[in-house]
């Protein structure tokens, strides 16, 4: 890995100050016209980038394809898809690693970008469809010979919530009678909550942890063991590991059957490799799941494009960049106008922030600029009557990316009232956009808009198994970019083993193995629990 630059490093960068300080005022009247919105367009597999509501000009994106050109954004993802150790901090100890999420969909090209890692997806995409044949047909099944309807989705973070959102947008692809549950939480009313509602007969439960030794997994996979040997189950005959090669969950006295996760696959970056795969293929079957990555796949390789107006990964993160360390707004919304949508920004927290939530540059220097923002986010229509008063009125400035599809994912709608329910969200969802970036004037100062909120609009068809694939690859690309941008490591997540470290002591002082007088025990008895 060679030494880049941090975007303040950039010759571009002071330019793009001076910019920041005389920017187009989208009120006026002439500034945004449907020549602009023509202008600021951009189209990639599956979506179309509509970001004339950026407060941006010819000359920022000139300025900005010179910071993209400066620190080899392009060049950097290129090196990652290829192979090249991006997981590390030069000088320190760190997790030495590749970033090869990209080669668990990179099955269908005659050449893949890295051969090694994407043969190893390939074997472990024939085991999926093997297993899955098996449970059509009926070789796997149930103590009674009954087919399994249900699976039992059992991991934290990366493990759960990509997944999860994945599922959610895609259950109504459902093969029929099949259905998909989660546990996530080590609160023990959330196994309870789940486990009353199945017939634990008929469901299989897939755990997914790439080390083996995930303590939320692991005290969850035990007390769903416990249910199915109540209920005269054996869990060897129900279980199946999502883990990595000779981990201890690699074990086929306790599992059905395993299927492999490598270390160049962060968690939070896994939804298309076995972790989403055998959930998804059970649900909705491996043609579907194929579309799905086949939909991803397009989106990496438009991520080459070295034209950033023609590069819808590097534009959306340019322009986040823009709004982020120039424009100085600390979050980001991700609004999607589609209820199978509704958990998706939850899995950008995760997949943004514990990637880009970072202050060290690879250098092991301090980063003398921000790093990635606070994400968020909810499905509209329903935000709309809920933080969109903020959002056109607050004294909180916050950077906002709408998604939409022009066709219901259903096909089930009807005309009320002059017009269809899709047609009512869409409207809503252009009315918003335009409203955000015009606002309107008024004498009554409690109903002005002062307007000038920079969003942007991303705008596919339909969503499908290949359109949810190309989505998730444009934000994981745009997280990726945004990362090398500002010469983070997106790859690890330092941050969260403190708190590991601190909980093993506090259930240790819990046991009574701590000192008296700790900080430990001090807390305890502060909470009210020792």
């Amino acid at each position: 890995m060679g030494s880049w630059k941090s975007i303040n490093d950039c010759e571009a960068f002071s330019s793009l100050v001076r910019c920041a300080e005389n920017l187009p005022d989208l009120t006026r009247a002439g500034i945004l016209t449907p020549e602009r919105i023509e202008r600021f367009r951009c189209s990639g597999p599956e979506f179309d980038l509509l970001y004339g509501c950026q407060r941006v000009t010819g000359e920022v994106l000139d300025l900005l394809q010179s910071l993209a050109d400066e620190c080899e954004l392009v060049q950097q993802f290129r090196q990652m898809r290829r192979g090249a150790v991006m997981n590390r901090i030069q000088g320190y100890p760190s997790e030495e690693r590749q970033a090869l999420h990209t080669a668990c969909r990179d099955l269908f090209s005659e050449i893949p970008a890295c051969t090694p890692a994407t043969e190893q997806a390939k074997k472990e995409h024939v085991k999926l469809r093997t297993f899955l044949q098996e449970v059509e047909n009926g070789t796997i099944c149930n103590s009674r010979g009954e087919s399994f309807v249900n699976l039992l989705h059992v991991g934290i973070g990366g493990s759960d919530l990509g997944p999860r959102s994945i599922y959610e947008a895609l259950r109504a692809y459902r093969i029929t009678g099949r259905n998909v549950f989660f546990i996530s939480n080590v609160d023990p009313d959330d196994a309870a909550a789940v486990l009353e509602t199945l017939d634990l007969s008929r469901t299989l439960v897939s755990v997914v942890s790439k080390s083996g030794t995930t303590l939320e997994t692991l005290s969850n996979e035990t007390l769903v063991r416990a249910a199915l040997k109540d209920a005269g189950l054996d869990p060897q005959k129900h279980c199946l590991a999502v883990t990595g090669e000779s981990s201890p969950m690699d074990n086929p006295e306790r599992y059905l059957r395993s299927f492999y996760m490598y270390d160049y696959i962060g968690g939070r970056f896994s939804s298309t490799s076995v972790v989403g795969t055998v959930m998804l293929g059970f649900a909705l079957g491996i043609d579907q799941v194929e579309e799905f990555l086949e939909g991803a796949a397009m989106m990496d390789e438009a991520a080459e494009e070295e034209d950033v107006r023609s590069n819808l990964p590097l534009l959306l993160a340019l322009l986040g960049i823009w709004n982020h360390n120039f424009l100085t707004m600390p979050t980001v919304a991700v609004l999607p106008y589609s209820q199978a949508l509704h958990r998706f920004a939850a899995h950008l927290q995760q997949c943004d922030m514990e990637s880009n939530g970072k202050s060290v540059q690879r250098n092991g220097e301090k980063l003398d600029t921000k790093s990635g923002p606070v994400v968020w986010g909810e499905p509209g229509t329903n935000g709309q009557h809920a933080f969109y008063q903020l959002l056109h009125q607050g004294t909180e400035d916050v950077a906002i990316e709408f998604i939409g599809f022009r066709q219901s994912q259903r096909l089930q709608d009807m005309e009320i009232q002059g017009s269809t329910s899709q047609q009512k969200l869409v409207a809503n969802l252009l009315a918003q956009s335009l409203a955000l970036a015009i606002g309107k004037e008024d004498e009554n100062p409690n109903r002005r808009f002062p307007g000038n909120h920079p969003n942007s609009l991303l705008m596919g068809e339909r969503l499908t198994a290949r359109s949810m694939g190309a989505l998730l690859a444009l934000y994981e690309s745009k997280i990726v970019f945004q990362g090398f941008c500002w010469n983070v490591n997106s790859f690890d997540q330092e941050g969260v083993q403190l708190g590991k470290v601190l909980a093993n002591r506090i259930l240790s002082a819990m046991e009574g193995k701590g000192e008296e007088k700790s900080l430990e025990n001090g807390l305890l008895r502060g909470a009210g629990i020792a």
